[in-house]
């Protein structure tokens, strides 16, 4: 019986560096009738923006201490906004609730090179999609070896760049990549691999972000023996470390049953691994897809309780199948950069028809597809001024020439709404401009951070010259 003995990413030093975060103070509960100061107005609709929102009586919002007309005019519309400090409290968040585990930030909700600097300073690993992203972030300085590099369709170039540049892990998707990995792999070389496993569980937001059962592009089933015949094969070849299982059940989660079922039956998997190889797997990544939520009232994933529940199922599990407990890996990352961003958009035209009113923003789904993908539903604000007019419900509409160009419908906006007004959408920290488009060569916006009064500029503004630069044929 053999037992691999693989130590997990070093462990990350603390963070002593970083920005202070406060620990959250509760807030003060007013009598109705009390006059408030300008920057305690009490307002529920803030529970899905930024930590550090605060809502002014006479209309702005201030993030991280930046008032969001002011970043509107010195960086102009559409922008996305990110609060450092959100980012940070979220990252210590997880690290609090999963001492003992590794958590790995997802790169494909929101990557640059400042996200990268952050995750590294708060001690969290990186997963990764792509020679691309993997690129950015080891160029900006973040340690490889804490880097997990996946995907159903890893090309020569990813995988060619993983191995020069020294990723923590590779995740195995398919049989096919085994051979083709393990062919490039230097001599005298050796990859620590993990298989990503379909453990035949739907949980997810929608249909499309579903990725944990049978019959779709990722893993390697577990009922038909796709996963198992993976690690047999992996293990014949003497370039490939198999260290553990992997898994991923969709996206936008929130409750914790469906971790449970997995972690139930990839112990299972790590037990009859066991039985047949005589191989304990010292890893188990039960990915991420940590719901969070978009409009004030809707179910997010706790976090805390998830992770005590993980951690309970996880050391019953393996104690009847007689394993060792495994090194346990979580990749939040929606559930980080998510709730900690605002897209700012200016209103072009208010055009009103028999049964709706439409609000036209200078942006779109070349900054947001994610309504027209998935169906996601915001609640645009109305920022920079207080409106006494009554809400009416209107439809939020971007510039771009697709009916199905909808950022928000049948949302209340005040009923004065009119051209040349911000509004400011929060939960916009996610898969914004990481899924933003050169659609009518609008150009997508830059990304300013904000925290302690500043605000400073991450990513600038796509250009028409950033076009015309990459067009060299005429």
């Amino acid at each position: 019986m053999t037992t691999l003995h693989v130590p997990p990413f070093p462990a990350p030093a603390p963070a002593p560096a970083a920005r202070p975060v406060p620990d959250p103070v509760p807030a003060p509960v007013t009598p109705p009738d009390a006059e408030l100061p300008d920057a305690e107005l009490p307002d529920a609709e803030l529970s899905v923006w930024p930590t550090t929102t605060m809502a002014p009586a006479h209309g702005d919002l201030t993030v991280g201490g930046v008032p969001l007309t002011d970043i509107a005019e010195r960086f102009g519309t559409p922008a996305y906004v990110i609060d450092e400090t959100d980012v940070r409290t979220r990252c210590r968040t997880y690290r609090q609730a999963f001492p003992d585990a590794e958590v790995l930030y997802a790169a494909k909700a929101f990557l640059c090179r400042a996200m990268a600097h952050w995750m590294e300073e708060e001690g969290l690993g990186l997963d990764v999609c792509s020679a691309g992203e993997l690129e950015l972030a080891v160029t900006t300085g973040f340690p490889a070896e804490r880097i997990v590099l996946h995907g159903n369709a890893k090309s020569p170039h990813d995988l060619q760049a993983a191995l020069r540049l020294g990723v923590g892990r590779i995740v195995i998707d398919s049989a096919s990549e085994i051979a083709r990995l393990a062919a490039a792999v230097p001599p005298g070389s050796r990859q620590k691999v993990m298989v990503r496993v379909v453990p035949g569980i739907a949980a997810g937001g929608h249909a499309k972000i579903r990725t944990g059962t049978d019959d779709q592009k990722f893993g390697l089933s577990l009922a038909d023996g796709s996963a198992q015949h993976a690690v047999a094969r992996i293990l014949g070849q003497p370039t490939l470390e198999l260290v553990g299982l992997h898994c991923h059940l969709g996206s936008q989660i929130t409750t914790e049953k469906p971790f449970l079922a997995a972690v139930r039956r990839m112990v299972g998997l790590m037990a009859r691994i066991k039985d047949q190889h005589g191989l304990t797997l010292p890893e188990l990544d039960l990915g991420g897809g940590h719901g969070i939520a978009y409009r004030p009232g809707e179910d997010a994933l706790d976090i805390p309780a998830l992770a005590r529940r993980v951690r309970a199922e996880l050391v019953e599990s393996c104690a009847v199948a007689g394993l060792a407990v495994p090194h346990l890996i979580v990749e939040p990352g929606r559930a980080i950069a998510g709730p900690a961003g605002v897209a700012l958009y200016r209103v072009l035209a208010v055009k009103r028809t028999v049964r709706h009113t439409f609000v036209a923003v200078d942006g779109g789904m070349s900054d947001n597809p994610r309504p027209a993908l998935y169906g996601v539903r915001y609640v645009p604000r109305l920022v920079g001024r207080r409106s006494t007019a009554e809400p009416a419900a209107v439809t939020v509409v971007g510039r771009h020439c697709e009916a199905g160009d909808i950022l928000a419908s049948d949302v209340p906006l005040p009923g004065d709404v009119r051209p040349g007004d911000l509004l400011g959408v929060p939960a916009a920290g996610a898969y914004h401009l990481s899924m933003a488009s050169g659609y009518n060569l609008v150009g997508r916006p830059p990304v300013v951070a904000v925290a302690d009064g500043h605000a400073r500029l991450l990513v600038r503004r796509e250009s028409l010259e950033d076009f015309r630069s990459r067009d060299v044929g005429l």
